[in-house]
């Protein structure tokens, strides 16, 4: 068959490779490593297990083959921290304690069993690994306003007292409500001045300062520095971001992806000063990794972390996305809702996730490079399930169009999936409302 009679059905057909359920469904993607950066592993939900299983098994193979040292997650500095400081090592957490960190909506996304399971095995591979060589795990978010700016003072408390007192007084212009939306809604209406300058300034202060805190090759106290720099500037992101939630020009998802590509390559760059590789494997939503070019984002003049990434690295980074037809899901109803087992409706027709349904391949690694991945370029629709699952409306909450071999290099497809399990389970989680027959669905 030439390539010119190629539909998107037979395309997929060609290239898809059918997985085994072993490490050897890896290899494909393993060949495409070599050279990378960066390697960003998706979801197309927030609470799919498979996606959250087939991420560790990955990860596991990029730090034990190519030398990958750092896991970067869709998570908050400061709670990821402390799952950072148990792989490391450096604290007497368990496990189950060290993920306690993640306490904000929405808890299962980090606080569940895959995740339990992997940051062990992480703490048992770094356990005979010198210290400046262990893998760590770090967060990309920056909704952690009020706990980062904490975890400064705590931080300028231990080295500089003087400057803690300067760094309370500059955050106390955060502190009068200490609930970020609130701050930045009181701003937006001119009921309080904004924070921006002082926040800023305490950045500039802890990056001026860096070698009066850090002896020579005191790796420990290097890595608390690290950590205190990076809370000051998502200190300044979130108060932009939260100033902007309420303004009319600002995009708050650009500001958003901005800050998670400013923490990566800090990340990477502090990684490599402290004789590592700085290649680091990311696990984000696909929303966030996939080329937002090649999806209606673009339309409405957003971006995010993987277009920012191959603009400015190219082939240096390895986006791969991951889709399922149907199955369960662990999401909620509304934002702070309580989290619940729901059914994942089966796809729509003229998505892509119908289409590789109708291959009957089950499960695949689709590889999206080569003259035969054109046809998997003409724009269809894509599912996408964040930490909220609203079946009745699922057109239009749920669904965008994309060209899917411009948005990743490679997609794992997996037709039907699990919801991935919450460490502490409430009541709904078993009990769903739309927990009926697929058949009626």
């Amino acid at each position: 068959m030439s390539h010119m009679a190629l539909t998107p059905f037979s395309a997929t057909k060609s290239l898809a490779l059918r997985l085994q359920e072993g490490q050897g469904d890896y290899d494909a993607l393993m060949a495409m490593v070599p050279g990378r950066r960066f390697v960003l592993l998706g979801e197309s939900t927030h609470g799919t297990r498979d996606f959250y299983r087939m991420r560790a098994d990955i990860t596991r193979r990029l730090i034990a083959e190519e030398g990958f040292d750092g896991v970067a997650v869709e998570g908050d500095w400061p709670d990821t921290w402390r799952v950072n400081r148990f792989v490391q090592g450096e604290t007497t957490d368990d496990a189950y304690a060290a993920l306690t960190d993640f306490e904000r909506f929405p808890s299962w996304m980090w606080r569940n069993e895959e995740m339990f399971q992997f940051i062990g095995w992480l703490r048992a591979y770094n356990a005979d690994r010198p210290a400046a060589r262990r893998v760590g795990i770090y967060g990309l978010d920056l909704y952690s306003l009020y706990r980062s700016a904490d975890a400064v003072i705590r931080y300028l408390e231990e080295v500089d007292p003087v400057q803690a007192a300067v760094a309370r007084e500059r955050y106390a212009a955060l502190d009068h409500v200490r609930e970020p939306q609130t701050y930045g809604y009181q701003v937006a209406i001119g009921q309080r001045p904004p924070a921006h300058d002082e926040v800023v300034a305490q950045l500039l202060q802890l990056r001026a300062r860096a070698q009066d805190y850090i002896e020579h090759d005191d790796l420990a106290a290097a890595d608390a520095h690290f950590f205190a720099e990076r809370n000051a500037a998502v200190v300044v992101q979130a108060e932009h971001y939260y100033r902007a939630m309420f303004g009319r020009r600002t995009n708050t998802w650009n500001l958003r992806d901005a800050h998670m590509r400013d923490t990566l390559l800090a990340l990477s760059a502090y990684r490599h000063q402290r004789n590592g590789s700085g290649r680091i494997v990311v696990w984000a939503h696909n929303s966030h990794i996939g080329d937002a070019r090649a999806t209606e984002m673009h339309s409405r003049g957003e971006f995010n972390l993987g277009q920012i990434l191959r603009q400015e690295l190219g082939e240096q980074v390895l986006l791969v996305g991951f889709t399922t037809y149907a199955g369960y899901v662990s999401a909620a109803s509304e934002w702070d809702g309580e989290v619940e087992l729901k059914r994942v409706r089966p796809a729509l027709p003229n998505s892509y996730e119908r289409l590789f349904h109708t291959t009957s391949l089950d499960r695949f690694f689709l590889p999206l490079k080569g003259p035969q991945a054109e046809q998997l370029k003409e724009p269809l629709l894509e599912r996408a399930i964040g930490v909220i699952y609203l079946p009745e409306t699922e057109r239009a909450s749920h669904y965008f169009e994309a060209s899917l071999a411009h948005q990743f290099d490679a997609v794992f497809h997996l037709d039907e999936t699990e919801a991935v399990e919450p460490l502490i389970r409430p009541a709904r989680w078993r009990s769903a409302p739309d927990m009926r027959p697929a058949s009626v669905l």
